[in-house]
């Protein structure tokens, strides 16, 4: 029984790999401190090893940087790649939206200010991740909160507008004539 004691429990990455794993999910600069409690380490550890992590980087002149910002330590990608990135950025753009993307953005667009849930309904499929996209693309943003339900609510931004050629939302096209005769009356309710 003692030999089958450590078999199937998986080995935890190293403070290095832990660190950077962390750091690569972040979506702004984290602490040493609270790396440190994280990874259950001593903050003087968990510090010594970020700057060794950084300077390891820059020598092997890597694409990114691992920078001490805003009180916590973050990647950045280093100067000289800006075109690199730029281009890769710019062209991502570019690229056409799925059916779920487009239908969850129309959702949005002419049901605003309105919640994922709602329009998950409306969809009648889980939206979030399309509406995670959405927001990274930066064709949604956060419009408060529903007084009532205190749900997170999205419309649609001025990139969208931009991106249709609209000046206002007012130019969005009628739906009506677009939907089918037999919808549901809570889908059809006023817009």
């Amino acid at each position: 029984m003692s030999e089958q004691s450590g078999a199937g429990v998986p080995e935890l990455p190293g403070l290095r790999a832990s660190i950077e794993a962390l750091l690569l999910v972040a979506d702004e600069p984290i602490t040493v401190l609270t790396l440190a409690q994280l990874l259950e380490r001593p903050r003087a550890e968990v510090a010594g090893a970020l700057r060794e992590l950084a300077a390891e980087y820059t020598g092997q002149g890597r694409g990114f940087d691992l920078r001490e910002v805003a009180g916590g330590w973050r990647f950045y990608t280093r100067d000289v790649c800006a075109p690199v990135v730029e281009r890769f950025v710019t062209d991502g753009q570019q690229a056409r939206l799925t059916q779920a993307a487009l239908e969850t953005l129309a959702v949005v667009a002419y049901r605003q200010p309105v919640s994922r849930a709602r329009v998950s309904a409306i969809r009648g499929v889980n939206s979030d991740g399309v509406m995670r996209t959405l927001t990274l693309r930066g064709l949604i943003e956060d419009a408060g909160q529903d007084p009532e339900s205190q749900a997170h609510l999205y419309r649609t931004t001025g990139y969208f507008l931009e991106r249709l050629g609209l000046r206002d939302l007012d130019e969005l096209p009628e739906l009506a004539p677009y939907l089918p005769d037999d919808l549901p009356e809570d889908i059809v309710e006023d817009s």
